[in-house]
């Protein structure tokens, strides 16, 4: 966060070339700020801010959040999911208070990446940035808006469901129109039977359940 206070100046020329200080984040004024689809979070100790000579504040409180997203697993696994972050400040209406972003939406993308050190399901693919007035009561606020999309690495379910669920239904063909007598045919089918329920449960235990709409992988 970087805001400022032009009452909290001061000539470096008088204060032995002092430009800045750090000061508890309490001691002035800091915009208070929300996010709206938190959940739960674990806060920052770093309750500080730099202060510099020209009445600029810069804040920095890195913590860690879980917000609530809906999921649209139609196409599982091959998905992108969208998730929204919203900052917002409901105690200043506009007129008193307006955010800004310092960077913009590609080098925010930019710096996000450059954080994802490991390879895991999702992949970020792309970030876009909203900044608009909410109106509640007649009253508006500002508000910024971090859109997030994340591509899921489908690889892992292509070779665990997918492939599987293909030979099945291949052999199944081929036992049904093959020249086998009617016995193996009714022990080939009671295996494929078998096969094909242990992989519909582990479909059940590897798709996502906060969906209106099933992924087609499952009803199929």
């Amino acid at each position: 966060q970087e805001w400022k206070n032009p009452f909290a100046t001061w000539d470096p020329r008088d204060f032995c070339n002092i430009s800045e200080v750090v000061l508890p984040l309490d001691t002035y004024w800091s915009p208070p700020i929300f996010i709206l689809e938190r959940v739960n979070g674990q806060n920052s100790n770093m309750n500080y801010m730099v202060l510099m000579h020209n009445g600029s504040f810069n804040s920095t409180q890195p913590f860690q959040v879980t917000l609530t997203c809906s999921l649209m697993i139609f196409k599982f696994p091959f998905d992108t999911q969208t998730c929204n972050l919203s900052v917002a400040s409901f105690l200043y209406q506009v007129t008193d208070l307006v955010m800004k972003t310092r960077r913009t939406a590609s080098e925010s993308m930019r710096d996000s990446q450059s954080f994802l050190l490991t390879d895991g399901e999702w992949k970020f693919t792309n970030l876009s940035i909203i900044e608009y007035t909410e109106m509640i009561d007649d009253r508006g606020f500002s508000v910024i808006t971090y859109m997030i999309a994340m591509q899921r690495r489908p690889t892992l379910y292509i070779l665990n469901l997918i492939l599987p669920t293909c030979a099945l239904y291949l052999l199944d063909m081929a036992v049904l129109f093959g020249p086998s007598s009617l016995e193996e045919k009714i022990n080939f089918q009671i295996a494929i039977i078998l096969g094909s329920s242990m992989l519909a449960v582990i479909l059940n235990n590897s798709l996502p359940t906060s969906s209106n709409k099933p992924p087609v992988i499952g009803t199929h």
